[in-house]
C-alpha cells in the first residue's frame, strides 16, 4: 500500500517547512491578536468593574446626601410648622388678653354708670318722697 520511496521523506521534509512557515507567518500573527484582544478586553473589563464599583459607590454616597438634605428640610419644616404655632398661639393668647381686659374695663365702665344711676335715681326718690311726704303732711296739716 504505501510506498517508501525518496517522496515520503521529502513530503515529511516538506510537512515540517510548512508548518514551521504557516507557524511563522500565519499562526503567530493570528495568536499575537486574539491575544492582544483578549488583553483589551480584560482591561476594559477591569475598567468597567473599576468605573461600575466608583459610580456605585458616588450613588450611595448622593443618596446618602439627598436623604440628609431631606431630613434637613423635615427638620426646617417641622421647626417653622412650631414656630408658626407658637406664634399663632401667643397672638391668640395676647388676644384674648386684650379681649379680657376690654371686658374687665366694659364691666368697670357699665359698674360705674349702674352705681352713678343708683345715686342719681336715689336723689330723685329722696326728692320725691320728701315732695310726697311735704304733701301728705301738708294735706293733714290743713
Amino acid at each position: 500500500m504505501f510506498d517508501f520511496d525518496a517522496t515520503l521523506p521529502l513530503m515529511a521534509i516538506q510537512f515540517v517547512l510548512l508548518t514551521f512557515l504557516l507557524n511563522a507567518v500565519l499562526f503567530k500573527p493570528i495568536l499575537k491578536i486574539i491575544d492582544e484582544r483578549d488583553e483589551y478586553v480584560r482591561t476594559n473589563q477591569a475598567d468597567a468593574k473599576a468605573y461600575l464599583a466608583e459610580t456605585e459607590a458616588l450613588a450611595k454616597q448622593y443618596e446618602q446626601e439627598l436623604a440628609d438634605s431631606r431630613r434637613q428640610a423635615q427638620a426646617m419644616i417641622a421647626a417653622a410648622q412650631a414656630e408658626a404655632k407658637e406664634t399663632v398661639a401667643k397672638q391668640i393668647a395676647d388676644a384674648q388678653a386684650q379681649a379680657q381686659q376690654q371686658r374687665e374695663q366694659s364691666q368697670k365702665a357699665l359698674d360705674e354708670q349702674k352705681r352713678d344711676a343708683f345715686k342719681s335715681l336715689e336723689q330723685q326718690v329722696d326728692s320725691l318722697s320728701q315732695g310726697i311726704l311735704d304733701k301728705l303732711l301738708g294735706s293733714q296739716a290743713a
